[in-house]
């Protein structure tokens, strides 16, 4: 969290970095921890763990296809597609990066089998399950 303070200088930001309160500690371990679970349903091919991280109003929209994506939404929606994705023995998952603040969350990904591609999910978490999650992918 940046937070600015007039009269104050430094050297690498436009504001002073401050010290989360507990309410944004336990955000982003809730958030953290949800994508840790999420990307372990993608590593490990256990489509299962998804069933909980879900929330009802989720909405997905995906790399593809061109030119904008599909998009799912709901629940139903949200967790066919991944646990689909997440099962399918041609394609092979890599997280490169995850990076975590507050509620939000970005996934650096890599994906290798019938097509290779890179791209990252933006996410949201509420409450603890999944709201939002918007991918970006580029083919190399």
């Amino acid at each position: 969290m940046i937070v600015a303070h007039p009269g104050r200088r430094c050297h690498s930001l436009q504001g002073v970095a401050s010290r989360d309160s507990a309410a944004d500690t336990a955000a982003m371990t809730d958030t953290a921890a949800v994508i840790d679970l999420y990307n372990a349903a993608f590593l490990e091919r256990a489509p299962e763990k998804l069933v909980d991280l879900i929330a009802p109003d989720c909405v997905m929209e995906g790399v593809g296809p061109a030119p904008d994506g599909n998009v799912w939404t709901g629940y139903d929606e949200c967790l066919a597609g991944w646990q689909g994705l997440a099962s399918d023995p041609a394609i092979q998952f890599t997280v490169e990066h995850v990076d975590v603040d507050g509620d939000r969350a970005v996934i650096r990904w890599r994906i290798t089998g019938t097509e290779d591609y890179r791209g990252v999910n933006l996410m949201r978490v509420r409450d603890g399950k999944i709201v939002e999650a918007l991918g970006y992918g580029k083919r190399p």
